[in-house]
């Protein structure tokens, strides 16, 4: 199992912006910190704000912030907004290219749960709780 770059570039940008709570923080800032272009992190920035993990604000002070405490966003959360729109396998894929042992193959239901694990094991951890005490990436992210 491999994450798209888009549900990484999420992750981080809201890691950064958990990190650097005390201001408005800058795209580029983030590009710079995350090793990101600006044109990808844009359309993920986009989708954080609308699903309301981040605020955006325009103009010349403008830039994003979180849109909840980072004690209020669980990384499950995040990664299913991301990541369940693409089906893990053909199993799931009910175009004309699905898998021809769908119907009588068990291993559907077992990566099926596979990832409700995976999903329900992100759930127990928040953004807060990536960020914390963790003074390494805080050295990392945090903006001078």
């Amino acid at each position: 199992m491999r994450l798209t770059t888009r549900t990484n570039l999420a992750m981080r940008t809201l890691m950064f912006c958990a990190v650097n709570v005390d201001r408005i923080v800058r795209k580029s800032e983030v590009a710079e910190a995350c090793a990101a272009s600006e044109n990808h992190l844009a359309q993920v920035i986009h989708l954080l704000a609308r699903k309301g993990y981040l605020r955006t604000q325009r103009g010349r002070a403008g830039g994003l912030a979180l849109g909840r405490p980072a004690t209020a966003i669980r990384v499950g959360e995040v990664f299913r907004s991301f990541e369940s729109v693409l089906p893990f396998t053909d199993c799931s894929d009910a175009s004309a290219h699905a898998c021809p042992l769908a119907a009588a193959c068990r291993l559907k239901c077992l990566i099926s749960e596979a990832l409700e694990a995976f999903y329900t094991k992100l759930d127990g951890v928040t953004l807060d709780d990536l960020v914390s005490g963790n003074t390494d990436l805080v050295t990392l992210l945090k903006v001078a």
